[in-house]
């Protein structure tokens, strides 16, 4: 699966976007998947409710399935103006 950072959650992990395996069943077991990693991916995930996540290129929630899900992109909320 692909995996996407944008804008701060991109500068606090240092990648743009990696292939990963996984195991998770949904997009809040692959938050925890990441924050077990190293202390980068933590910090960038200390606050969940300050992120949304698209999965395959959809805005989606956090509980949402990763079944057959190719892409979910992690980014903060976007503001209009």
């Amino acid at each position: 699966m692909n995996v996407v950072y944008f804008a701060w959650v991109r500068e606090r992990i240092g990648l743009p976007q990696e292939q990963i395996t996984t195991d998770a069943a949904t997009v809040a077991e692959l938050v925890d998947e990441l924050r077990a990693r190293e202390a980068r991916y933590e910090a960038a995930f200390a606050d969940i409710s300050a992120l949304r996540v698209a999965v395959d290129q959809e805005l989606s929630d956090f509980d949402a399935s990763l079944k057959d899900v190719r892409e979910v992109a992690f980014f903060p909320p976007m503001t209009g103006g």
